[in-house]
């Protein structure tokens, strides 16, 4: 599967801003989505993700209780809701899928269970 992110930008300290990952190729709606993020001479961290029904999610602990991650799979396509966004939010955010399921839901946190990505879209967070 192709998967592309949209939606980043610069914003100020406090703003939301809605990332979109767009999927083509296989029947994305059976894949589990998430969304990393690679801020400059940092390794790339995990910020959420989500059940191929959506029923199910799962967050960094830096982004819990800001970032909502939700898809329509109708749409082909995979959200996260970012809001009071932080100078820290700064990164580049990347979705990525795979179609494997796992017993363990801490497999799904892990950028190497992951094995389609996306091209990465910068947020840039200004204070």
């Amino acid at each position: 599967v192709q998967l592309q992110a949209f939606g980043g930008g610069l914003v100020q300290a406090g703003d939301s801003l809605r990332l979109s990952c767009v999927a083509s190729g296989r029947a994305f709606s059976r894949d589990a989505t998430a969304w990393f993020r690679q801020a400059p001479g940092e390794e790339r961290e995990f910020v959420a993700t989500i059940s191929w029904s959506g029923h199910t999610t799962l967050y960094g602990d830096s982004v819990k209780g800001r970032f909502t991650c939700s898809r329509d799979n109708t749409k082909n396509t995979v959200y996260l809701q970012m809001n009071s966004l932080k100078p820290e939010d700064t990164a580049v955010y990347y979705c990525a899928g795979t179609g494997y399921r796992h017993p363990s839901r801490n497999w799904y946190t892990s950028s190497q269970s992951y094995n389609d990505w996306g091209q990465g879209t910068l947020v840039t967070v200004s204070s």
